[in-house]
């Protein structure tokens, strides 16, 4: 950006120098054109500043997902549904129908077309009647398969016991079963369907009204991070003698709605929610052990260190042998185990990391000399055992 303004400067100062009539306009022109290009040049630095969306950062305190669990059942299905043993199953359905007039024994049903099943759904904050929300159902019983299953009428309720949406509709199912007489393929997990839009919200959801104070929670607590949201939104929206947003802790921001912002909560949210900031994280080093995976960020640094790594193979082989016995003698015959051990050590490589050494020095190094990612996890616990690893070290 900084080559493009300053091109277009010299093309300008060029012809002005041509079309002025003497060296004082031409300097005239020289001093507008490098006001006009340090101006551009610092809008292009500004606008490419890196940062993150608050929006990104932190949520409204108050404005939180609500989830919501029923039980149901699941009719429709092909033979799949659960057995004679499963006991809750057959009484749900003498309930329901004895709700519509149909009086039956429970130990009489046999119905292998049912399953019974929870169903879970999450309502989105300020969630409003009407609105239909994704539901899931799951068996509970010895079902086999819930494809092309139906669930019925099913009230789902909240953690206060109250009703907020009702659910209904046809099971789709991520997998599926086929064949039969003992020769069957499963895919992933007929057990577990999902209806899309299969609830509709019946009561409001609990949330919070934008008024007064708000608290923004940040997603990752950082004392760094809290400290610089509430400096950029009192540079947007506050004045020096007095702030609106003051960080209470490492996860809390609480902010004062500017009175120009008194009937216009939303709007200040939704502009809030736009600003930038460069979050601060703690230098920390993720290893998965299972997959070999190692994630370290820019922020980890190593100390002056000279790292020496081998690596030693024992192999260790049995070979089965028969042992047979001369013909028309007492013997019997064996098998004799014969086991060959071996060990090969390789001559160890080394490396020597400077003082303030960066992550992507020390991958670099550790590829050089030919480690594989499980010595490099090796390595960088051996490193943080002996205090020359500056992150944390979590093993998932």
């Amino acid at each position: 950006m900084m080559r493009y303004a300053v091109r277009i400067f010299f093309t300008e100062f060029c012809w002005g120098c041509c079309r002025s009539r003497g060296f004082r306009n031409a300097m005239r022109w020289f001093t507008l054109l490098l006001a006009a290009a340090i101006a551009h040049a610092a809008a292009a630095d500004t606008k490419d500043t890196p940062g993150t969306r608050l929006k990104e950062l932190v949520s409204l305190e108050g404005v939180r997902d609500n989830q919501l669990i029923g039980y149901g059942l699941v009719v429709g299905l092909n033979r799949t549904g659960d057995s004679i043993q499963t006991l809750f199953s057959a009484q749900s359905l003498t309930n329901l129908l004895q709700q519509m007039g149909v009086s039956i024994n429970p130990t009489l049903i046999a119905v292998k077309d049912t399953a019974a099943v929870m169903v879970t759904a999450t309502l989105p904050p300020y969630g409003q009647p009407g609105m239909h929300i994704d539901v899931d159902a799951g068996a509970i019983g010895d079902a086999a398969n819930l494809q092309g299953g139906l669930l019925l009428m099913t009230s789902l309720k909240g953690v206060d016991g109250q009703v907020y949406a009702v659910a209904q509709g046809s099971v789709v199912t991520g997998g599926f079963v086929a064949g039969g007489r003992g020769n069957t393929q499963t895919v992933n997990h007929p057990t577990v369907g999902r209806i899309p839009g299969g609830a509709t919200v019946e009561r409001k959801a609990p949330s919070i009204a934008l008024a007064g104070q708000l608290k923004l929670q940040l997603h990752q607590p950082d004392f760094t991070t809290a400290l610089r949201v509430s400096a950029v939104i009192n540079q947007k929206f506050g004045t020096p003698d007095k702030p609106l947003a003051r960080p209470e802790n490492s996860a809390l921001v609480g902010v004062i709605i500017p009175p120009e912002y008194a009937n216009r909560a939303v709007e200040f949210v939704a502009d809030m929610e736009a600003l930038t900031v460069e979050a601060d994280r703690p230098a920390r080093v993720i290893i998965n052990e299972r997959t070999g995976t190692i994630v370290m960020g820019k922020q980890v640094r190593v100390s002056p260190v000279a790292i020496m790594h081998g690596k030693l193979t024992v192999e260790i082989q049995t070979v089965e042998a028969v042992s047979q016995p001369n013909a028309f003698s007492q013997g019997t015959t064996t098998v004799v185990p014969e086991v060959t051990a071996g060990a090969k050590e390789e001559k160890s490589r080394s490396l020597v990391l400077q003082k303030g050494a960066t992550v992507e020095e020390l991958v670099h190094a550790l590829g050089a000399i030919g480690s594989t990612p499980r010595d490099v996890i090796a390595i960088l616990q051996s490193l943080r055992a002996a205090g020359a690893l500056e992150a944390d070290v979590e093993v998932i």
